[in-house]
């Protein structure tokens, strides 16, 4: 060779590529091409590089070296060209090699996933199959290299495979190969013959040949006829033969094989142990080389004769009459691999060819011994074919030639194929699991629950490397089987029930509900029916469980108004007035901050210093409420200090005047009532004196005017609108939609008989009667008019003492004249009713206790207790019935009977549904003045919602002390008289 150093063994692709010129000599003459493939051991040595190494007799392989050297785990073919011998070696070196493993294993990372490095060792078995199938379509013969001497059975799938590709990629090969200068049965078969497999295998240590003779049966003087290892070397050529006929590996022709071993000539080869002896193993050598030194001179020879010059010779050498050629028994010494090798190469070299096909009819098959030009040649298209896609013209066969890689997937993949049949077998256990006790429809938790025990019962049968993506397949699988017609819908109603229907669309403004869409369009119902009264009380009706808070606080009450306590008088609360077509919910609302307490005295002053309100104000008590429709106060509400409720004992000389309400009259603003004292002083006459500082202008180094409430906070919005209901949490400025709250008369005060109690339908026995207040008022005669401008006791807050009359100008000190002060008693009847879902109703005289009236007189009970308390809004209903789950009465209605005197009666309710940090929710107006001589009947929220979601009622074992009605609902103060 010229050009290049072909002493050192090259890649195959640098091969290929290098521009190499054959010496004269040798250029006319074929090419035998030995192709050496297999597996190695975890020693040291390397078996394959070393038969190379021995064949060639030259030190042309390392035998040393590891994956540190830089190499990767692909597979690779290293070629060296013995031009002497006209013989060209193939190496392939793959993952089945102990270095080419290390280097895979050390590729793979600490995090890799087992479905991952199952990919890698999938692609290095593709990849080595492609390798295989190239050095069977190039080379004459083929070494199969084993590190021991049982024969590995897994080639026989590997060799099926490797059939299987070749069928398939036999077209696309030819396509590639149908310019290069060769023959025409090399073009159809696309290899230069059917190649011939050998088998090399290596003895371990058990195997060794016995030295005392014991294998002849106790007599050491009968000769065997074969040495132990040549009678190995016979039982394994005739399994191997029987497996691959038995798998139709070899058949009768060998031109449609893929390779063919020889009938009538040895194709196994076991390489013996190493001599643990290594002076007798160099002396045995030496004795050998002199022994053929002596015999006959060396000539050098070149080509073919030289070729039989070594067989001769080594024929001489096996067959010579040396006793140290001979072992102990008479046993002749076996052949050298390189004899083994060279008797198989010289019917290649010769041109005789293999005639491996059996039968009775067979069939010859074709050869050819090309020469080393055209042997590159078509070595270069199949190698741009199966391996390196390096021209652009070949590129769409070897894209071919890679989508027919599949076939191996079969054969190869083994684990794959176990994984996915245990998979398989493991999926409909997994569904039966899933589908186990099962509803028709069911909710999102259900579903986890039973896809948790679906993939439990998976993963106690299913195994491998298809574990995960049949896994991803159950969830898909039960997940359809959900959502096909047994997903239930997934909202909850306002008590915390599920719908009942399965998964479907809210019907839109207009739009019909429809069962047969898909999904269909339906209303929500939890299939919960509850009886509940109207407004004022006094009809019964059912009703659907809510699922949004307007049927639940409105439209339901509506409903009832049409038939019950439409035409009675009422307060409405304000709620939102658009002015807009298309009004939008309010978002991002500010965290209302507490209000401090000056707050009420700036309202006070305020509404002083407007002179066309004073007297609206002052005799707020005496006018008429008229019920409007969409009542809108034109100034905000401000929250002052609590009052105290007014006790018993307390004497004010207020002249009681009568109520009398018109049709007609709208409040001007909100009724916003100040601090105690300022009031009393304002009763009591003081107005003037109060004024002073602020009408004239006075007094501003001691007393500083507040800043006047600003547009936006005396102004609702009209634009955007409160979604939900109102609470402490609220921006300022915005109303709701509705009103959840409702506020009727239904009569004067006359109209509640404290005899026989609320004639309303519901009731438990002995529990409708409303708890007595008492007030004392003190009435003045007309001779005391002059003095009301006179403080009592000498401070404007200061209340006589109960029954102690007052010393007046003639000096009097008590008895029954006309100038002594009478006790008169104003009596108000508080109630709270609670209503179960039922419909059963009672009155609560304490938090934990139920009004019980056995006879007549009505409730003896002071309602003083339940005003100066918070209220439960939840207990537990005094009929339960026979389930064992309990039932909870709810607070539903504040019933109010104020009398025809001269009280101001204030009504605040702040209801607490939630634990903290829930919010305090309150009607659209708080601090509202009930007018005397009225029945009135607040009703509650039926639920309690805000923009984030509703607040739900207590459950079972939960404590109820959180969900509340705050203290101070009613408040009672003195009447302000009208001014003369």
């Amino acid at each position: 060779m010229k050009g290049t150093n072909m002493a050192l063994p090259l890649s195959m692709g640098a091969l290929l590529q290098a521009d190499l010129q054959e010496d004269a000599a040798y250029r006319d003459e074929g090419l035998c091409v030995v192709g050496i493939f297999g597996k190695s051991n975890m020693q040291p040595g390397a078996p394959k590089e070393s038969i190379v190494n021995s064949l060639a007799d030259k030190h042309i392989f390392s035998l040393f070296g590891g994956p540190e050297d830089g190499g990767t785990a692909d597979s690779s073919i290293e070629a060296f060209y013995h031009q002497e011998n006209r013989v060209l070696y193939l190496l392939l070196s793959s993952v089945s090699d102990s270095r080419q493993l290390l280097r895979a294993c050390e590729s793979l990372s600490a995090g890799t996933g087992h479905s991952d490095s199952h990919e890698l060792w999938k692609d290095l078995d593709r990849q080595h199959c492609l390798h295989l199938l190239y050095i069977f379509s190039v080379c004459h013969v083929l070494l199969l290299v084993h590190p021991n001497q049982t024969f590995d059975v897994t080639y026989d799938r590997l060799f099926r495979a490797l059939d299987a590709l070749r069928q398939k990629v036999l077209p696309l090969i030819r396509a590639a190969i149908k310019d290069c200068p060769v023959s025409k049965e090399w073009k159809l078969n696309c290899r230069p013959c059917p190649p011939r497999l050998l088998f090399v295998f290596q003895m371990n240590g058990s195997m060794k040949v016995s030295t005392n003779g014991s294998e002849s049966g106790g007599n050491p003087d009968k000769p065997k006829k074969h040495s132990p290892r040549r009678r190995l070397q016979h039982a394994l050529e005739d399994q191997i033969y029987r497996i691959f006929r038995k798998s139709r590996v070899l058949t009768n022709q060998s031109s449609n094989c893929l390779f063919t071993v020889p009938a009538n000539q040895a194709f196994v080869y076991v390489i013996p142990t190493v001599d643990e002896d290594p002076v007798g193993a160099l002396l045995s050598q030496l004795r050998s080389t002199c022994t053929v030194s002596e015999t006959e001179p060396v000539v050098v020879v070149t080509g073919p004769r030289r070729y039989q010059q070594m067989r001769r010779s080594a024929r001489q050498l096996s067959y010579s009459g040396d006793p140290a050629t001979l072992l102990m028994g008479g046993q002749l010494t076996d052949c050298s691999l390189k004899e083994f090798l060279w008797q198989h190469v010289e019917l290649v070299l010769t041109k005789k060819g293999f005639d491996d096909s059996v039968g009775r009819n067979p069939q010859p098959s074709h050869f050819e011994l090309p020469s080393y030009s055209k042997w590159v040649q078509i070595a270069s298209k199949l190698h741009q074919v199966l391996i390196s896609n390096t021209e652009e013209e070949i590129a769409e066969l070897w894209s071919k030639v890679q989508g027919q890689l599949k076939v191996l997937e079969g054969f190869l993949d083994a684990d794959t194929k176990f994984s996915e049949n245990r998979c398989q077998k493991a999926l409909p256990l997994a569904h039966s699991a899933y589908q186990s006790n099962l509803p028709h429809n069911y909710t999102t938790t259900v579903h986890k629950n039973q896809l948790a025990q679906a993939l439990r019962v998976y993963s106690q049968h299913a195994r491998g490397v298809a574990f995960q993506r049949y896994a991803l397949q159950l969830h898909e699988d039960c997940y359809k089987f959900w959502s096909n017609g047994h997903q239930l819908c997934e909202e909850r109603s306002l008590t915390d029930q599920h719908c009942v229907h399965k998964f479907h669309l809210l019907p839109q403004t207009g739009e019909k509900t429809d069962m047969d869409r898909n999904p269909p369009i339906l209303n929500h119902n939890s299939r919960g029916r509850s009886t509940s009264a109207c407004n004022c009380g006094r009809k019964q009706a059912p009703r659907e469980d809510p699922f949004d808070i307007q049927a639940a606080n409105y439209d339901f009450y509506q409903m009832l108004d049409e038939k019950c306590c439409g035409k009675l008088e009422r307060i409405d609360f304000p709620v939102f007035q658009p002015s807009t077509p298309d009004p939008a919910p309010a978002t991002n609302q500010a965290q209302r901050t507490p209000i401090e307490a000056s707050g009420s005295t700036e309202v006070v002053v305020e509404k002083l210093k407007e002179p066309s309100t004073n007297q609206s104000t002052t005799q707020s008590t005496t006018q008429s409420h008229t019920p409007t429709q969409s009542h809108t106060p034109t100034q905000s509400h401000t929250p002052t200090q609590s009052h105290t409720p007014i006790p018993a004992q307390s004497h004010i000389p207020i002249p009681a005047q009568s109520h009398t309400p018109t049709q007609s009259h709208t409040p001007a603003q909100s009724h916003t009532p100040a601090d105690t004292s300022l009031s009393l002083a304002l009763s009591l006459g003081q107005s003037t004196d109060s004024l002073g500082p602020y009408a004239d202008g006075d007094g501003t180094e001691t007393q500083v005017q507040p800043k006047r409430p600003s547009l936006v906070d005396r102004q609702p919005s009209t634009v955007e609108y409160l979604p939900g209901m109102m609470h402490s949490g609220c921006a300022k400025g915005l109303l709701p939609k509705f009103s959840s709250w409702s506020l009727v008369k239904l009569g004067p005060a006359k109209s509640y008989n404290c005899h026989t109690g609320l004639e309303h339908p519901g009731f438990l026995p002995g529990s409708s009667f409303l708890l007595p207040w008492d007030l004392v008022i003190r009435s003045r005669s007309e001779e005391d008019t002059d003095r009301l401008m006179e403080p009592l006791d000498g401070g404007t807050s200061s209340w006589p003492a109960p029954n102690k009359t007052l010393v007046g100008k003639r000096g009097s000190t008590g008895g029954l004249g006309r100038s002594r002060r009478r006790d008169d008693m104003a009596r108000i009847f508080v109630g709270f009713e609670y209503e179960d879902s039922r419909g059963r109703r009672f009155i609560s005289c304490g938090p934990d206790k139920i009004v019980k009236v056995l006879g007549p007189g009505g409730a003896k009970d002071p309602a003083t207790r339940v005003l100066n308390t918070d209220m439960p809004l939840y207990i537990p209903s005094p009929s339960q019935g026979r389930g064992i789950k309990s039932h909870y009465a709810q607070l539903t209605r504040l019933f109010v009977v104020v009398p025809d005197a001269p009280l101001e009666v204030t009504l605040n309710p702040q209801v607490q549904p939630g634990p903290p940090p829930c919010p305090l929710f309150h009607p659209e107006q708080t601090d509202l003045v009930l007018p005397p001589d009225g029945f009135w009947v607040l009703r509650f929220p039926y639920s309690f919602c805000t923009d984030r979601g509703p607040s739900y009622p207590p459950k079972e074992n939960q404590p109820l002390n959180n969900h509340k009605v705050l203290r101070g609902i009613l408040k009672a103060t003195a009447a302000t008289p009208a001014p003369q």
